[in-house]
């Protein structure tokens, strides 16, 4: 049994460690060439972000980040360590791709083996690890929603280490690489319009781009090029769809918003989303423009309303332009793959939609999967989600034949073929792929595409989106499949080694300097643990509002995933503001873990603070 205190009392102020040095196999990005190293950083407050440019969080906290960065460029030196799921993430060339498609402004570190995110102990994508002018950790994060938090921080070690002499002001290591002119870059979508045209988000530049039938020929450009979201700027669109009336809906992804525009007046209005994201306890349906949305990565027109593959919630969400209302369809936010009915399915990180009569597909890229929505029960109104292909959050690769052991890799594209198929943009293994649904069989239709992230259909010809190409390149759909040798990954993640028996979760969160637990309301956390296989937990599993949680293991079952869902709520601690700001923190965990007999009892998680 384990007596410690629970595992948000507050901890003594600012526990001191000294900082790993950072290596990694790949090298630095953004640094001119040069290597960087935290000895020749002190004098400088030291922002680690180990991210992974698949995951939808991460992508949030650069954003997060954005405005700290600029604030504190001559105190703070924020560096990206780069930690891969995914094989493909490891490949150098593909971080150089994801370090400009994102814009990263600040130094990264390819770390393709994890040997930094194993020095820090990192047990989640994203963590932010601040390291002080003098070499010492003294804060971790886990998880979005710690940008006030940080901010607060360096304002505190700024102050603090001015007065001590130890603060070096000047400008960063940062080194902005050389821009490159293409027509397109790192467009995430396509479209077919009524006129021949097509339409594509380019998403890199903040802007919609009308190309010629050719696919080529630049007709016109839609936005300012600039991030922003007036009325002639976007921020990162990705996902495009046809209106009956003629007119196209555009997943706004970075402005957490969808958006309307008409192709015959170039005129562009909000139709979804307030511009801010959607955190925990806000509201999931209402009127459609007082209704923050969370990243929107695909639409797609289906049984009269527009589905919204809302990929920062994991959730499928419809507009209806009719009522002028948003809901969610599908999904509970948690991470992960769970079918049956749409309330109480997993997703993870939903990124393509096509709709082919009675289903709609479903580019379930986190889980490496395939999945469809369908109506269920008699009277029709409900819906169910099934999986087609793929198994979960850790298993991926490229293997054809059988449905039911085929792979795919991070796919962020679906379109419905003419015979009842349907084409995957299989983006991290660089193919497309089809299923077959009559037969259950699963084939490679071309390879050598580079990050392919949507497919459009052109008479007899698939134009297929190649992302990291920046073009979009034209196939004639052929007859017969490619053969390639089949290839089974699991994530590089190391598991963790638990003890048989009884386990202690701790989910580490201290309030930030000024903050307090916002209990206006009743319990300001909340913990949700599951588990993959479900008979890896025999106790301990479900809802609770401790963070803290004795879970019990079947002897049995000797490894699986913990999934860790935790929330903590803070507001200003000033009993003279009546109305204090209140910030949520939340991060999702996957942990791999192995059960053998000399393994660890406790299992900490740090969401926010240092664990003691």
């Amino acid at each position: 049994m384990n007596d410690a205190a629970p595992a948000h009392t507050p901890a003594p102020r600012r526990a001191r460690l000294r900082a790993p040095e950072l290596v990694g196999k790949g090298g630095w990005l953004n640094t001119g060439g040069k290597d960087l190293t935290l000895a020749a950083l002190r004098g400088r407050i030291v922002i680690l972000d180990f991210w992974t440019f698949c995951c939808i969080n991460c992508l949030h906290v650069l954003d997060e980040l954005r405005e700290l960065e600029e604030k504190h460029r001559d105190t703070v030196v924020i560096i990206g360590v780069h930690s891969p799921k995914f094989v493909h993430e490891a490949e150098h060339a593909a971080v150089v791709d994801a370090v400009e498609r994102y814009e990263v402004h600040h130094p990264v570190l390819d770390d393709p083996e994890l040997a930094t995110w194993k020095q820090y102990a990192v047990r989640a994508w994203p963590t932010l690890v601040v390291i002080d002018p003098e070499g010492y950790i003294v804060a971790q994060h886990a998880g979005e929603g710690h940008a006030h938090a940080i901010a607060r921080l360096v304002d505190e070690l700024e102050a603090e280490h001015e007065a001590k002499g130890t603060l070096r002001r000047g400008d960063g290591p940062y080194v902005a690489p050389e821009p490159v002119a293409t027509d397109l870059r790192f467009p995430g979508k396509a479209l077919l319009l009524p006129s021949g045209n097509l339409l594509v988000s380019d998403s890199t530049r903040h802007q919609l781009v009308e190309l010629g039938p050719d696919g080529e020929s630049v007709v016109r450009r839609i936005g300012s090029g600039e991030r922003g979201f007036g009325p002639d700027a976007f921020s990162e669109p990705q996902g495009l769809a046809l209106l009956p009336d003629g007119s196209v809906v555009v997943a706004d992804t970075v402005n957490h918003a969808l958006r309307r525009f008409d192709p015959a007046t170039g005129a562009v209005e909000t139709v979804a989303g307030t511009g801010r994201q959607w955190w925990q306890g806000s509201p999931t349906s209402g009127p459609a423009l007082e209704v923050d949305l969370s990243s929107p990565w695909d639409v797609a027109w289906w049984r009269g309303k527009v589905w919204i593959a809302m990929a920062g919630v994991h959730q499928l969400w419809t507009w209806d332009p009719e009522t002028g209302t948003v809901a969610v369809s599908a999904g509970t936010t948690s991470e992960g793959l769970h079918d049956g009915p749409a309330p109480e399915a997993w997703l993870a990180q939903p990124s393509g939609l096509a709709a082919a009569g009675d289903r709609l597909w479903i580019a379930d890229s986190e889980n490496s999967a395939l999945r469809y929505v369908e109506p269920e029960g008699e009277s029709g109104d409900g819906y169910a989600v099934r999986t087609a292909v793929g198994t979960g959050l850790f298993d991926f690769g490229h293997r054809d034949g059988d449905a039911a052991q085929a792979l795919l890799q991070h796919p962020l594209g679906v379109t419905a073929l003419p015979d009842g198929s349907v084409a995957v943009c299989d983006t991290y293994n660089h193919a497309l792929r089809r299923f077959d649904p009559a037969t259950g069989q699963v084939s490679t239709l071309a390879t050598d595409l580079r990050e392919p992230s949507d497919a459009v259909l052109v008479g007899e010809d698939i134009v297929v989106v190649e992302s990291a190409r920046h073009r979009l390149t034209r196939l004639r759909l052929p007859e017969e499949a490619v053969r390639v040798d089949a290839v089974a990954h699991r994530t590089q993640r190391a598991a963790t080694e638990v003890a048989p028996g009884t386990l202690r979760l701790d989910v580490v969160f201290q309030a930030p300097t000024g903050q307090k637990l916002d209990t206006r309301y009743g319990p300001s956390t909340r913990l949700l643990v599951s588990s993959t296989p479900p008979e890896l937990l025999v106790g301990g599993e479900g809802t609770g509002t401790d963070l803290f949680r004795e879970l019990a293991l079947n002897p049995e079952v000797t490894e699986g995933v913990l999934h860790v869902s935790a929330m903590a709520a803070s507001c200003d601690d000033d009993p003279a503001n009546e109305y204090p700001a209140c910030h949520v923190h939340q991060q999702d965990w996957g942990v791999p873990v192995t059960v053998t007999a000399d393994g660890a009892t406790r299992l900490p998680l740090v969401l926010a603070g240092m664990d003691a």
